[in-house]
């Protein structure tokens, strides 16, 4: 069970990383690289968020098995 709880939490961390990366991606506040092709997307901003938020759902889950 600890494996399967160190997992969860290491997948919640980096889903909210990327998460908020795509975020910033997609409003245009974080435009790194400047070639990307997901700077000032909404469509990225809205999958930045529900990717964070599935992440907390993750890392709470791992906290609570």
């Amino acid at each position: 069970m600890k494996i399967i709880r160190a997992a969860l939490l290491v997948i919640g961390v980096l889903a909210v990383v990327t998460g908020l990366v795509w975020l910033g991606q997609g409003t245009g506040y974080f435009p790194y690289p400047r070639t990307s092709f997901m700077i000032d997307q909404m469509p990225w901003a809205y999958r930045g968020i529900v990717l964070a938020v599935a992440g907390v759902v993750a890392m709470f889950v791992s906290r609570r098995i």
